[in-house]
């Protein structure tokens, strides 16, 4: 038995709090699958595709969180985590809504850089020494990274995806406000906006070492986005129909 597992062994069983990306996970499951049923359906655009991967990355995060909860921290899962959940987080989810919002050039040209960077910052994490004196049991952070200067990158990916996919949701719940045939789209996209921004929340909780905030923020904000997205594709009312 190495060092981390030693103090998983020792430490006392986590909180209730960080059993919640149990139930994360699961819900991203049926997200993507019902994303990718609609890109099946549609075949047009690659937002759909953008978004079910996104989707799929986000449940890949929460996995690892849940798997820590399950088992202990182990080095894979922690730089599995790191990658799949601060480094990437909402950006592919972003880059579906590029794609919808803007011309194909441009959402190529910001695809290309992203995953540039998303490379990078993964490879570096993949690299990074891991001081295991601040390896706490059963928690997941990024200050156990001997390279300090590798969490630079989350901040810009999470910004753009914080852009990209809050201002996107705001921008067409305006453009929706007006009209009562597309209500229900106004209300799904405030809701997506509201739930991308919570996990942006708990990830800068994490940076101080507050985990169990973003574990509640995932939650709570995929909920919101799922449902949001719901709502959106809803076929309005009858009554709600122009004449």
């Amino acid at each position: 038995m190495n060092a981390p597992q030693a103090l998983a062994a020792a430490a006392a069983a986590p909180p209730l709090v960080d059993y919640l990306p149990i139930a994360t996970s699961f819900i991203a499951v049926a997200f993507a699958i019902v994303l990718w049923a609609r890109w099946r359906e549609r075949r047009t655009g690659p937002h759909l595709l953008w978004w079910a991967f996104g989707v799929l990355v986000y449940g890949a995060g929460t996995v690892t969180e849940a798997s820590t909860t399950l088992f202990g921290w182990h080095e894979g899962l922690f730089r599995a985590w790191y990658i799949a959940g601060a480094l990437m987080g909402g950006a592919p989810l972003a880059q579906g809504t590029a794609y919808l919002l803007l011309q194909r050039r441009t959402a190529n040209r910001l695809a290309a850089a992203l995953i540039a960077a998303i490379l990078t910052a993964s490879i570096l994490a993949l690299l990074a020494p891991v001081n295991y004196a601040l390896v706490v049991p059963y928690h997941l952070t990024g200050r156990v990274f001997t390279w300090q200067w590798v969490r630079a990158f989350s901040p810009f990916i999470n910004t753009y995806a914080l852009i990209m996919l809050v201002g996107g949701a705001a921008l067409s719940a305006w453009r929706f406000r007006r009209k009562t045939a597309t209500r229900n789209r106004m209300v799904g996209n405030v809701l997506i906006a509201v739930g991308a921004l919570l996990p942006g929340i708990g990830g800068t909780a994490t940076r101080f070492g507050h985990t169990e905030v973003l574990y509640v923020t995932e939650l709570i904000g995929l909920s919101m986005i799922y449902v949001g997205y719901r709502y959106s594709i809803a076929t309005p009312t009858r009554a709600a129909q122009p004449a």
